[in-house]
């Protein structure tokens, strides 16, 4: 087949077309100089919108072509190509193979499983990578299935009572579940197509695979990482729920510590109770110690109990940058006026999104981070009497407002003392002061961007209605974060509007806090995914400091499972 990059086809000519793929071949062909019938099929490998000032609004495609007659077509369009001296950057490819192999028969090993903590994408990704590998690993994760999970932030929403254990932060899919699926990254890794078509198979939509900025939306996620997890069972693994580390089992002493077991605490087969049954209904949780010699550590960036233990442990951790900020709300239509001037509101362009970051003189940067366009501020705390923030968007991002974070990094050198954890004590100094300024109940302190650039509390919404299901309240967000974050925000934001006109609407609504985007600390591994200090100890993810999103997160956990799967084959 043929791949043609930076196909550009107008937005007009798509809308008159009313098919899509129709204008796109006819794109293809003109770009190709062949007649309307040499393309037998044609597949759509990337698109993205260019939409820059100044220049009509044009959609970039790039395609690979499967061109009637086969091999010998493509290899004399190629020739009369080079003859013409001029003409598209073409170039024949072999379709993708699967880098994570799927082996038939018996299992590689009828000796130890290997034990993957955490399924969130580092964690769910690892697991399934092993199960295809015959490995049959056994995931434990601390919260809910995905139904019963959605069941209890539902409750949450609507009542304030948070269960620690299934929340937002944890349960199958982790975090990412409930932040939009948003599968963009900076990253490049051979697995990310596998990754996808796994999202794909699960019940995402196929455009995943080559929108430029793809998502798959907090209302489809829950039933796509069920999907995954069934497949891990289907080939052989084993998943739990309610499952929790409690310990690490670890033998040897100084640069010859290994790893031979968890100590878990769960409640195997419970039944699924009431939705609107109190927390904590299930029955009691029962010790239980696994015997493991691969054990991947996926916990996430919330699993602070997880930190404390591996501090106790002496397993090698460091501080490492991570940001904290507030959500910021604006009217969806006005940012998409801002991006697309008059084509705003066309369906082949969907709701507008963006990304920021300013560097004002004498301030540290801020950026966005994890926007959600049509989407909604939701409630993301794991912990008793702290208020955390996020945003998500649903698959149709068809919501009122645009949310993002903005965010000011905390570099390790801004933290007092030597404690590793001086970060978490941070976030939850922040997050804990942040639920107090709400009232109590989850509330969220809210104020309004003119307000805060003008250092004024709030007393009320303007025409941006916030979206935080807790309920907000208006004051000020002074005293929640560290000056030198709030004075970067109050920098920063005008110095957006520079980029984005609306950034800087005084009615626009920061919610706080948000302080979960990233991991404080690093578990210091080396180049095969293995703990420096203690052997067949595998951290990954964001949790451990190796990922920033869904898709890093996701590769990072296959990576590691090659690895894991390179050491039992060659044990």
């Amino acid at each position: 087949m043929i791949e043609v990059p930076n196909i550009s086809v107008p937005l007009r000519d798509l809308e008159r077309a009313g098919d899509e793929m129709a204008a796109v071949r006819k794109a293809a062909q003109k770009r190709l100089h062949v007649a309307p019938d040499a393309i037998a099929s044609l597949e759509i490998r990337r698109r993205s919108i260019d939409a820059r000032r100044g220049r009509p609004i044009t959609v970039v495609y790039t395609v690979r072509c499967f061109m009637r007659g086969g091999t010998n077509s493509e290899r004399a369009l190629l020739s009369s190509i080079g003859r013409r001296g001029r003409g598209p950057k073409v170039e024949v490819v072999e379709p993708d193979g699967n880098p994570v192999p799927l082996v038939s028969g018996a299992p590689l090993s009828d000796g130890e499983r290997p034990v993957v903590v955490g399924a969130g994408c580092a964690g769910l990704f690892c697991a399934w990578a092993l199960a295809r590998q015959g490995l049959c690993p056994v995931l434990v994760e601390r919260g809910d299935d995905a139904a019963r999970r959605t069941a209890l932030i539902d409750r949450f929403d609507r009542t304030g009572e948070l269960d620690c254990e299934s929340n937002i932060q944890f349960g199958l899919g982790g975090a990412g579940t409930f932040s939009d699926g948003k599968l963009t990254t900076g990253t490049r890794s051979p697995y990310h197509r596998a990754i996808l078509e796994a999202l794909v198979a699960g019940g995402a939509s196929p455009r995943i695979l080559f929108e430029a900025k793809p998502h798959v939306g907090s209302d489809v996620l829950p039933r796509v990482v069920t999907h995954i997890a069934r497949e891990v069972e289907r080939l052989g693994g084993e998943v739990r729920h309610r499952c929790r580390l409690t310990g690490l089992r670890v033998e040897g002493s100084g640069l010859g510590r290994r790893v031979t077991g968890v100590e878990l605490a769960w409640r195997e087969g419970r039944p699924a109770p009431s939705p609107d049954a109190p927390v904590g209904a299930p029955g009691p949780e029962r010790a239980e110690t696994l015997a493991a010699s691969c054990v991947v550590l996926a916990c996430g960036h919330s699993a602070r109990d997880v930190f404390e233990l591996l501090r106790d442990l002496d397993v090698a951790m460091e501080r490492k940058t991570f940001s904290m900020g507030a959500r910021i709300e604006h009217l969806q239509a006005d940012v998409d006026r801002c991006q697309y001037g008059p084509a705003a509101g066309s369906p082949l362009l969907g709701a507008a999104p963006y990304k920021l970051v300013s560097h004002v003189r004498g301030a540290a940067p801020a950026y966005s981070f994890c926007m959600c366009p049509g989407g909604y501020v939701v409630a993301a705390a794991s912990e008793a009497h702290g208020v955390v923030t996020n945003g998500m968007s649903l698959a149709a991002r068809d919501g009122a407002n645009a949310n993002s974070g903005i965010l000011v990094n905390v570099n390790p050198g801004d933290l007092p003392g030597d404690d590793v954890l001086a970060g978490v004590a941070l976030q939850r100094r922040c997050e804990q002061t942040a639920y107090a300024a709400g009232g109590g109940a989850f509330r969220a302190p809210a104020q309004l961007v003119g307000d805060f650039l003008a250092g004024t509390p709030s007393s009320g919404p303007g025409h941006v209605a916030p979206t935080y299901p807790r309920g907000v309240t208006w004051g000020s967000l002074d005293g929640l974060l560290p000056e030198t974050v709030l004075g970067a925000m109050r920098a920063g934001i005008p110095a957006m509007a520079g980029k984005l006109r609306c950034f800087a609407d005084p009615e626009a609504v920061l919610t706080g806090v948000e302080t979960r985007s990233s991991s404080p600390v690093r578990v210091v591994r080396d180049k095969g995914y293995e703990s420096v200090s203690v052997a067949g100890l595998f951290p990954v993810g964001e949790g451990a400091g190796y990922a920033g999103g869904i898709m890093s997160a996701a590769a990072d956990g296959v990576g590691c499972a090659m690895a894991v799967a390179g050491r039992i084959r060659n044990a």
